[in-house]
């Protein structure tokens, strides 16, 4: 079992445009509305690839009611005051826009039944992926106590974040899987070698960094493993990077070796992007990926 905590989750609205034109009127092919929030979409990534998984989540007012309704996999969900929020990302002639909301404001009292939920669900987990933003005013702190609750429990723990909420999760001695930006941004530092020093330094894990086009790499105490991308692949890059997480956590409860792992991670991504939307997975390209296939 896998636990999946979306601290953040979202309505997801996907528009397709012929163009999508900064200061004018977008005429909208296509619209598609899912249950969303990075979290959500490796969770939904999970299923798809038959893995039990259960997601932890807050949700808020009408919009988190018609979320709940939309999710494909079990969860928990703590009942909050404030509305859920949207993203919406537009998919035109370039690369996808991304229009973020930055989430509701929860109270210190919700956030502590979250940690309750959370507790509760991780006596019978393997892992435990904690994935995407934190909501509005949210402490990054509250990133490094779930951490430490899962090994209080005796489960690993993998956190796909960015900023202070990255750093945090480092402290407290998780397995973190930035993108090159991502990690950059949160360490200061000037290259990705010297970035995945920092979070080492400060107690994580294992560091893995998504490359983008330049595939995918793992720092540990040994050296670095680092696999390319899978080429030819054109799509949707949307949520790659969640169904790169998904292929990783899969691979760390399957206890497979470090290259393996992300050979996983890199072939999820690729078969993501292939899909119109975050959070879903084209699973026969997935599989010839795997064995070596390009796109």
């Amino acid at each position: 079992m896998i636990i999946v905590a979306t601290p953040n989750p979202a309505v997801d609205i996907t528009y397709r445009v012929g163009a999508h034109i900064l200061g004018g009127t977008n005429r909208v092919l296509d619209v598609q509305r899912r249950a969303g929030g990075k979290g959500v979409n490796v969770a939904h990534v999970l299923a798809a690839l038959d893995i039990p998984v259960h997601a932890v989540l807050p949700l808020d007012g009408d919009a988190g009611r018609w979320l709940g309704s939309a999710l494909a996999v079990p969860f928990d969900a703590i009942a909050c005051e404030a509305e859920t929020r949207s993203t919406v990302t537009v998919i035109g002639d370039g690369h996808p826009t991304v229009y973020a909301e930055p989430g509701p404001q929860l109270s210190a009292a919700e956030w502590e039944r979250f940690a309750a939920l959370l507790a509760t669900r991780l006596r019978d987990a393997e892992l435990l992926v904690i994935s995407g933003s934190l909501p509005r005013n949210a402490a990054p702190e509250l990133v490094g106590d779930w951490v430490r609750l899962a090994r209080e429990a005796g489960v690993q723990a993998l956190v796909d974040s960015s900023g202070p909420a990255l750093l945090a999760a480092a402290r407290a001695g998780a397995d973190v899987k930035p993108n090159r930006e991502e990690l950059l941004s949160a360490t200061g530092a000037v290259d990705e070698a010297s970035g995945a020093a920092e979070l080492s330094r400060l107690g994580a894990g294992l560091v893995v960094v998504s490359r983008g086009e330049d595939g995918i790499a793992a720092y540990t105490r040994a050296g670095v493993v680092a696999v390319p991308v899978v080429p030819g692949v054109r799509g949707n890059p949307t949520g790659a990077g969640d169904a790169a997480t998904a292929g990783l956590a899969v691979a760390l409860v399957r206890g497979l070796p470090l290259h393996e792992a992300l050979r996983h991670a890199a072939a999820a991504g690729a078969a993501a992007v292939l899909r119109p939307v975050a959070g879903e997975i084209d699973l026969s390209a997935y599989r010839r990926f795997l064995n070596g296939a390009s796109a």
